[in-house]
């Protein structure tokens, strides 16, 4: 197992890079309840965190399989990622500089919204699965945990400030998570490629 100061670093800039889309769901959801109280805020950001260590796995447990029973499919892995974290990074990055902003009020923080909210804003966590085939089990593991609760902190601070101050910061949050995953796929295609 290599867990070195880049893989933590790593794992902080993906868990910061993914948990934009959270942080601006999380601010949006604390504008709608200013009184929330903490345990639901924990909540929130629970469930948050939590789809955000379970796609990764499951992206991982996918290529992980492919990438066994193909061994030749391993060398496309950096390709792949780069082309999806540059997707993804890169309408992030878009949306925040056209500044979209959803002129509907945000939906009521119930069970069903909560839910709908996590799977919307990890979804492309599963991309990360792609980026870490080549990790052990323990390592994804890992990674994704860091990731969770990287996500958690960051959605945390998104509901407190939504609470306190609105999305003023929403648009500037997808620009920089565009920006981390645009970087770190760039980051695991070039390294990829120096293997």
């Amino acid at each position: 197992m290599n867990l070195s100061f880049l893989f933590f670093l790593n794992a902080v800039a993906f868990g910061v890079g993914l948990a934009m889309d959270a942080f601006s769901v999380s601010m949006a959801n604390g504008l709608n309840e200013p009184q929330m109280k903490p345990g639901k805020m924990c909540v929130i950001a629970g469930v948050f965190a939590g789809f955000q260590i379970a796609m990764p796995l499951i992206g991982w447990f996918c290529v992980h399989a492919i990438a066994e029973a193909f061994s030749a499919f391993q060398k496309f892995i950096p390709w792949i990622a780069l082309i999806l974290l540059a997707y993804i990074g890169g309408s992030m990055l878009l949306d925040g500089i056209r500044n979209k902003t959803e002129e509907a009020e945000p939906p009521a923080v119930g069970v069903g919204a909560l839910l709908l909210q996590g799977i919307a804003t990890s979804i492309d966590a599963l991309s990360v699965g792609f980026t870490i085939a080549y990790y052990s089990a323990a390592e994804a593991l890992i990674e994704s945990f860091i990731i969770g609760i990287v996500t958690f902190v960051i959605c945390m601070a998104g509901l407190a400030i939504g609470k306190k101050f609105g999305t003023k910061l929403a648009g500037k949050a997808s620009v920089l998570g565009g920006l981390i995953l645009i970087g770190i796929g760039l980051e695991i295609f070039i390294t990829g490629l120096i293997r």
